[in-house]
Order: structure tokens, then sequence, then C-alpha cells
């Protein structure tokens, strides 16, 4: 089964920067591109005096136009591309959660706030995030550059959802030719008044970061015997701020998930959600296909 690579597009520069993205993403995967804008009643969610005179909302011809453009856009500029366009009748973000059942992939476009903040996430790219039931690539602003050759960077702990970042992630430096990166994050050395458990502590840590990268590295390897691996590990004042500095000269970062069970599906834990939010990359964040 082809499964195609999904994009959420609107028209506004995030989305678009979104598509260009997915275009590259499904060239080098082989795969159709379909480009989906979920749109809702005119009316909204307010309840009308009839609610059967509501009916299902008609697709505008205004987004079926710029769904239309920026296809032959994208044909344009990437040979051999296969694009569809679709407009589905719902929100947004429920619409791309359910598209993600049958996609290889599905990418959202990230919101700029400006300031110090940084990146921060839209509400639909939120819900992608979080509940897809495949792959989230989540990209940055055109208006910020990517560094295409730049490495791929996983972050990894020994934690099963690690092991399957690590694995996408593999997948994902053998198909655009660049090294894996397996990132480590570890405590920042604290001041002591002892020498000796400066020495010790320093010690601990970098025994137990060689061992955590080097069986991880075997994990990746086992399945991907092409991928080109580099083990780095990290201090930081904390694992999500590691990451988000090593993020600067990848071409994209990949982070796993934290399952919570129940009809929530799968939700983002607290160290994806800040280097969704602030990456100085595109995040893939690597859910299992359901």
């Amino acid at each position: 089964m082809n499964r195609p690579v999904v994009v959420g597009v609107d028209g506004s520069p995030t989305s678009l920067a979104a598509a260009e993205q997915a275009a590259h993403a499904a060239v080098l995967r082989s795969a159709p591109l379909h480009l989906v804008h979920g749109y809702l009643h005119p009316l909204g969610y307010g309840v009308p005096l009839n609610p059967y005179d509501l009916g299902v909302p008609a697709p505008s011809e205004e987004a079926q136009g710029m769904l239309e453009r920026t296809a032959a856009e994208l044909t344009d500029r990437w040979t051999g591309l296969a694009v569809q366009v679709r407009q589905v009748a719902g929100g947004p973000g429920a619409t791309l959660v359910e598209e993600s059942r049958r996609a290889d992939l599905v990418v959202v476009g990230s919101r700029g706030l400006g300031g110090f903040a940084g990146l921060l996430l839209g509400s639909v790219g939120a819900q992608v995030a979080a509940h897809a039931h495949c792959p989230v690539l989540v990209v940055r602003p055109e208006a910020q550059p990517i560094a295409m050759d730049g490495p791929v960077l996983v972050g990894v702990d020994g934690s099963p959802a690690a092991g399957v970042a690590a694995d996408q992630a593999a997948a994902e430096a053998v198909r655009r030719g660049v090294p894996l990166v397996l990132v480590h994050v570890g405590p920042a050395p604290q001041d002591r008044e002892v020498p000796d458990e400066v020495a010790e502590a320093d010690a601990a840590y970098q025994a137990h970061a060689v061992r955590l990268l080097a069986e991880a590295s075997a994990a990746v390897r086992a399945d991907h015997p092409d991928v080109v691996l580099r083990e780095h590990p990290v201090r930081a004042v904390g694992v999500a701020q590691g990451l988000i500095e090593a993020s600067g000269t990848a071409s994209v970062l990949v982070v796993g998930t934290r399952g919570r069970g129940g009809f929530t599906g799968m939700l983002l834990g607290s160290v994806s959600q800040a280097v969704v939010q602030h990456a100085h990359c595109p995040v893939l964040v690597a859910h299992p296909y359901r």
C-alpha cells in the first residue's frame, strides 16, 4: 500500500511552507502528495433554529482555486510529484487526524508569534501532533531557513517511545542521505565544594551515557545497516533545552510521544511539547502507525 503524504493547506504562509516540505517528503518516499483543506459551515458552530436546515456544508470555490494553484506550483518545482487536492467538511485538526489513518506522513505548519518565546504551535498543529495515527512533521515558517543538508537528530533515553523515534529517524536519515545523530541529554554539571564529588558524578554520567547510546546505536544498526550514525552526549539544564540547542544545525529533529491510553489517544509529553514549540528546525513527531 503506497500511503500518501498528507498536508493541511489553508493558503497561509505557514501552510504553504508546510506544503513545500510535504512535497519534498513525498518525493523522498516516492509517494503521492495530498493537499487537504478542512472547512466548516459559514455559520460555524452556532446552533440554528432548525438544525436540519444546516445540512452538509459545501466546498468553497476560493479554497479549491487555492489548492489547485498550490498543486500546480509544487508539480512545477518537484519533478515526478503526483498531487491530489481535496476539501473535507470538518474542522482542520480533526480532518487531518482522520486523514492520518491512511497516510505515511502528515505535515502541518507551525505558527510564529515572534518575541523571545520563539516558535509556538497553533491549535490545529498541536491537535494533529498529539493525536495522529502516523508520524507528523511540524514545519517552521518559510522565513526561517531550513538546513536541508543537515543531519537528522533524535533524542534517546532508553524508553520504548524513544526507540520508535530512533527507528523512524534512521529511516528519515537514509531517505535524505544525511547522518543520524543520537542525542542523549544529561543533567548540567552541578557546582560542588568537594572536587571528588564532581569527578564521581561526571564519571557516572559518562558511563551511563556511553552505555545508553551504545544500546540505541546497536538497535538502529540492526534495522538500518546503511545509516551513517553518530553519538552525541549533551549536558543541559533540561532535556528539552539540550535538544533545542542541538537542533540549530539539523534538517529534522525527531521526538517520541507518550501514550495515555483510552480514547484520548497519543499525547505529547512535556519534553516533546517544548521541542515542537521551540526547535530551530522541523520536528518529526514519531507516532507508531496505527
